[in-house]
């Protein structure tokens, strides 16, 4: 992958937003997307590496309605972009702190029948990622370099922390969810601006 073309976005969007700025404490398992270690010590992520993941995730989450897709973020940067993520695709978004049951306890009001989970970090997120195990649903988690990734089936490598970042990640996937399932063709077609989904 040399050219701008193949990726997502261009290479330049996505440095601007910093998606590829990890931190300075790396696990055993997200060291294979980590490109470099700066000299200040935070890790860097392999661009290539997140563009590839961010594509498998749209394609995956093709598959399904979204009614049956649940995302959700105990991080306030991530409240903004789950928003208009829910308002240009309909998939189910929690922004805040997850309500415990809602996949497991069906005798609630705020019960959800979904048939795959995304959250934006994994340990803020730990609570909603082990109900998802209990009912044996998919889990597409975006780490950072200092998350595990145990119970995870799709491990997303990005600074899951950034507005910017999670701006930016939210707005492609939302393009390209809508683009996996048909509903544009192009990506000109997706008239989301980029500001909906981030904190400037």
């Amino acid at each position: 992958m040399g050219t701008n073309e193949q990726l997502l976005v261009p290479t330049d969007s996505y440095l601007k937003s910093g998606i590829h700025i990890g931190t300075k404490f790396k696990t055993k398992y997200m060291e294979q997307f980590i490109y470099k270690t700066r000299s200040d010590g935070l890790s860097v992520l392999n661009l290539q590496r997140i563009d590839e993941r961010i594509r498998i995730c749209a394609k995956f989450l093709s598959n399904y309605e979204p009614k049956d897709i649940l995302m959700i973020s105990r991080r306030e940067n991530g409240w903004k972009p789950l928003k208009a993520l829910n308002k240009y695709t309909g998939i189910t978004v929690v922004p805040g702190r997850y309500p415990p049951g809602m996949l497991t306890n069906a005798a609630l009001e705020i019960y959800r029948e979904a048939k795959i989970l995304l959250v934006t970090d994994s340990w803020p997120d730990r609570n909603a990622i082990l109900d998802a195990n209990t009912v044996g649903i998919p889990v597409i988690a975006l780490c950072d370099t200092n998350n595990q990734s145990n119970n995870i089936d799709l491990v997303i490598p990005c600074n899951n922390k950034g507005k910017k970042s999670l701006g930016l990640f939210f707005h492609i996937l939302a393009r390209e969810y809508l683009k996996n399932k048909g509903l544009i063709q192009k990506d000109e077609e997706f008239k989301a601006p980029i500001e909906e989904f981030t904190e400037e």
